[in-house]
């Protein structure tokens, strides 16, 4: 996703005026507000794979809650990115096992004043879906169903293989001095656990 510097037709905040006012709100209050800051956290409450058609979907069931900056920033007009990481790792006896595919989807969340309407896009295939609470938003994210993740004639028949996932809150599409700052922030380093299992062929 690329930053623009021009404002866009019905929005009273552009993304860039969201950043930079965001920004400086952070920098100002952080230190006043430190007892009154929630951390936020990821978390992996389930997931599986199953095969469908020859091809192996994921479905998984998250724990999503913002923290305090990152809710902040997002009713400021800043948009979020969270990001679903999966691999498919073959397991070998001798040596490092060796991650054979990878996968990663991306969802913009957004927060739009005028309609109060929080919207949630998928980075990958551009759908995108509306919804009057953030908590809808979050349950939305946090409920993936039927994901593809590997056609299993790629697969070799008599290795084994494990899967594992995670989530996590991603910053790189920020501008780098933003990026700097969320680094030494805890409240951004959102980053659920792996969770693994075996794939059963």
């Amino acid at each position: 996703m690329s930053l623009t510097l021009i404002n866009k037709p019905g929005k009273p905040w552009s993304l860039s005026f969201g950043l930079a006012m965001f920004a400086c709100l952070l920098l100002g209050t952080s230190i006043a507000q430190d007892e009154l800051d929630r951390p936020g956290y990821f978390e992996v409450r389930s997931a599986s794979t199953r095969l469908v058609d020859g091809v192996h979907s994921l479905d998984a069931r998250l724990q999503l809650v913002l923290s305090s900056e990152a809710l902040e920033a997002l009713s400021s007009g800043v948009p979020l990115t969270i990001e679903l990481q999966l691999e498919v790792i073959r397991v070998r006896r001798f040596v490092w096992d060796d991650a054979d595919a990878e996968l990663a989807v991306r969802h913009e969340l957004e927060y739009r004043p005028l309609s109060q309407r929080y919207i949630v896009r998928n980075l990958n295939s551009g759908d995108q879906d509306s919804f009057a609470t953030l908590y809808s938003a979050l349950n939305n994210l946090g409920r993936v169903q039927g994901l593809p993740v590997i056609d299993d004639a790629l697969l070799d028949a008599d290795k084994t293989y494990r899967i594992r996932f995670r989530a996590l809150l991603n910053t790189q599409q920020y501008p780098a001095p933003l990026r700097l700052l969320f680094f030494w922030r805890d409240q951004w380093q959102l980053k659920s656990e792996w969770f693994e299992w075996l794939l059963e062929r």
